[in-house]
């Protein structure tokens, strides 16, 4: 029945007013977003334009990106390929007229394909790695390059190496027999040699040394993923390592015969005066300070500066240079005032400022010429260069102009966290204080406590700034962060800027004197202050924490959001803290390996729900044990449980053998650690063991990974999966690259020699 004709009128009078209100209700809400769009538009617009110029401050962004698609590629590309693309790409800027966005485009893809292309020639101009290394003794013959001090014996690296044939002792004559002899090989690599403990022959740089001794090829990494040390080695010029069988002999006595040689034996000179005055640790971070000479510190100390904070005081950089050429800047102009006319008519602070960068630029010289310490000198160029012209000294571009100089001259440390630590503690540092620049401006003042008050907040903001930039990639490196860093950094750094590396520049003055002893003295007790503050730093309860692992792609994110963080300079640099958050939850979706076994099958690990579990072997590599506690993100290892162990049911073992299932719904991986056959292989799907074992288990065999594995594919890395497991190489994970040694061959036996015996007939 249709209702009557007041109550439909009553409904639909209810009908259009409810249409009325929504139809304003919509109406103000579009309003309200056109107002809102507007304002963002003009917002952005002004933000667009307050950022212009800000653009070439990414270009050294771009550049690392080319050079870490070149370090991460699994093969070798042509020859051609970053030259033309860089070519192409900047063709296209210069052709894209006034189309911004084109050209900003086009000269974003040129940049990266440059670093690309610098990384490629630096591989390129390089030797080919050393191939056939002998497995047994040699007499090893060449000229010193750089002789160091470690805690109780030397280091020696050698160039124009020739490798003999060893001559067996007297009365082996099975050995001559056993190894032919073989003609002399020159090495076109260098070649670093650990001398024997006890071996007190004086030897120097440019000296012909002759020693027996036992090499090896650079060390794989120790996981799949990890940190590729065969990558250092090839771009250092090192082809072998080795320890010395016997005591040198010097052959003929030599002098550098070039100019990095000249600068290496003076290094070991001043090394050799400072450890005469200042004995023990204190003499040998000394040493770190005034020559880069790291070695010499003893593991414990070393360790305690890496866990209070205070390892950047030992890796020589941008405090040290500053700090030098502030010293001699202050001492110059203290000289200069002395002479009346030259303090009225000279330009004082220009002729200072060009003393204080040629003192920084022989400092970078004596102390190694590595990155970090360049990235400094570029900028320290840079101030002066500024100053002399009447130009703001310290800016975001004077940092990426010397990003771009390093990376066209040693873009193989971009990977590097040297690199990465000290160019994001540079942009923290430069961005937070033009952030901050008002509020330290209030706080500055008159009066002696406003002064000494904004002192101190000036050194903990430094702190805190390049600390925290940097902690990521510590973290990301060596699995672990310091918590205390800025309170041992308040005490240390400004006890190294105004008593320890004073004292030194002192020092060196007064060598050729030989009054360096006066100097050395009180700063040998700087430097013994500091390594207490070290000591008791690295001593308080939880001074270091393990944290999970950053996957490659987490710590990207990361880089990208500091680097948004740090150059934008309006509102739209807080999207850069969206990136950083991103990066830091990484690790909630990164999986480690279950099980590795390492390159020479001497370590073989577990991680359970009882901990990490290790099978080690005589002689097993204590850094690559180290390197998988650090992706595990545990601290300790445990050896392999006993016969009868049943750890929550996820690993078990019997007398020869370990079943282990990380969860009851994955498959089990079985260890072979006896030499007894298992009982039964049933639900395994890989079989682990440190000999061959090919042929055990019965058909269906489980994948081996043994002796043979891991020769021909170095590490391996292991993931149990429900429905069976993952098992990646590290010569799957790195490809044929010029630093990779190709796949070992198998030595073919020589025919035997034996007479054939005589058929009775």
């Amino acid at each position: 029945m249709w209702p009557d004709r007041a109550r439909y009128a009553r409904w639909q009078n209810a009908a259009r007013n409810i249409g009325r209100q929504l139809n304003t209700s919509a109406g103000r809400w579009l309003a309200a977003l056109w107002r809102g769009g507007r304002a963002a538009a003009r917002s952005g617009a002004n933000a667009v334009e307050a950022e212009h110029g800000r653009f070439a401050l990414w270009l050294p962004v771009f550049m690392g990106v080319g050079v870490l698609i070149y370090y991460g590629l699994h093969d070798e590309p042509p020859a051609w390929a970053g030259a033309k693309f860089a070519a192409a790409g900047f063709a296209a800027a210069l052709a894209s007229g006034r189309q911004r966005v084109v050209r900003a485009a086009a000269l974003a893809a040129a940049v990266t394909a440059l670093g690309f292309a610098s990384a490629q020639y630096s591989t390129s101009r390089l030797p080919p790695i050393e191939a056939n290394l002998p497995s047994r003794a040699v007499m090893a013959s060449g000229i010193v390059r750089a002789v160091e001090t470690l805690p109780h014996t030397r280091r020696i690296t050698l160039k124009s190496v020739v490798l003999s044939n060893d001559e067996p002792p007297a009365g082996r004559a099975r050995a001559k027999a056993k190894f032919p002899p073989e003609p002399d090989q020159a090495l076109v690599r260098m070649i670093r040699i650990r001398l024997k403990a006890g071996d007190t022959t004086v030897v120097a740089t440019g000296d012909s040394i002759r020693v027996r001794a036992m090499l090896r090829p650079p060390s794989a990494p120790a996981w799949p993923g990890g940190w590729d040390t065969q990558r250092d080695a090839f771009h250092s010029g090192l082809g072998a390592y080795g320890h010395a069988l016997a005591e040198l002999k010097v052959t003929g006595r030599g002098s550098p015969d070039a100019f990095a040689s000249h600068i290496q034996w003076l290094r070991e000179t001043i090394a050799a005066r400072i450890t005469a005055v200042i004995p023990g640790a204190a003499g040998a971070v000394a040493v770190t300070l005034l020559t880069g000479a790291a070695r010499g510190i003893p593991e414990a100390d070393h360790a305690a500066f890496r866990d209070s904070g205070l390892a950047h005081l030992l890796a020589v950089a941008g405090l040290h240079i500053g700090i030098v050429m502030g010293f001699v800047l202050a001492a110059s102009r203290a000289a200069f005032a002395l002479s009346e006319r030259a303090s009225l008519r000279w330009p004082i602070r220009k002729i200072t400022a060009v003393i204080a960068l040629s003192a920084g630029g022989a400092y970078m010289l004596l102390t190694g010429s590595h990155v970090p310490i360049m990235r400094s000198f570029a900028m320290a160029c840079l101030f002066t260069v500024a100053l002399l012209a009447g130009r703001q000294p310290v800016s975001l571009r004077g940092l990426a102009v010397a990003g771009i100089a390093l990376m066209l001259i040693a873009p193989y440390e971009v990977p590097g966290v040297s690199f990465q630590m000290s160019f994001s503690a540079v942009l923290a540092l430069i961005a937070g204080y033009e952030a901050l620049r008002p509020v330290l401006r209030r706080l500055h003042g008159k009066s002696m406590a406003r002064k000494v008050g904004w002192h101190i907040v000036t050194l903990a903001l430094t702190s805190t700034l390049a600390g925290t930039a940097s902690l990521p990639y510590g973290a990301y490196h060596f699995g672990h962060v310091q918590l205390y860093y800025i309170q041992s950094n308040m005490l240390a750094v400004p006890l190294t800027a105004f008593w320890v590396m004073p004292a030194g520049m002192i020092a060196l003055v007064l060598m050729p004197f030989g009054l360096e002893w006066l100097a050395l003295v009180p700063m040998g007790w700087g430097a013994s202050i500091i390594i207490v503050i070290a000591r008791v730093t690295a001593s308080l309860p939880a001074a270091t924490l393990a944290v999970p692992h950053i996957p490659p792609w987490g710590l990207a994110l990361l880089s990208l959001g500091i680097a948004w963080l740090g150059i934008w300079r309006t509102h739209i640099r807080l999207g850069g803290l969206a990136l950083i958050a991103m990066g830091l939850t990484s690790p909630a979706f990164d999986r480690a390996p279950d099980v590795m076994v390492s390159a020479d099958g001497g370590l073989i690990g577990f991680r359970t729900s009882d901990g990490v579990f290790l099978q080690q072997t005589r002689g097993a590599s204590g850094f690559v044990r180290d390197a998988w506690l650090s992706r595990w993100s545990v601290t300790t290892s445990t050896p392999m449980p006993p016969e009868g162990w049943a750890g929550r049911g996820t690993l078990t073992c019997v007398r020869d053998a370990c079943v282990f299932r990380p969860r009851p719904d994955q498959m089990a991986a079985l260890l072979i650690r006896g030499p007894s056959k298992p009982s039964g292989c049933g639900g395994a799907a890989v079989l682990v063991s440190a000999e061959p074992a090919r042929g055990i288990c019965a058909y269906p065999p489980p994948r081996p990974v043994d002796r043979f594995t891991v020769w021909k594919e170095g590490p391996v890395a292991i993931w149990l999966e429900p429905t069976g497991a993952t098992v990646l190489t590290d010569r799957q994970n790195r490809g044929t690259r010029p630093w990779v040694p190709p796949p070992p061959k198998p030595r073919k036996r020589p025919p035997s020699q034996l007479p054939m015996a005589q058929l009775d007939r």
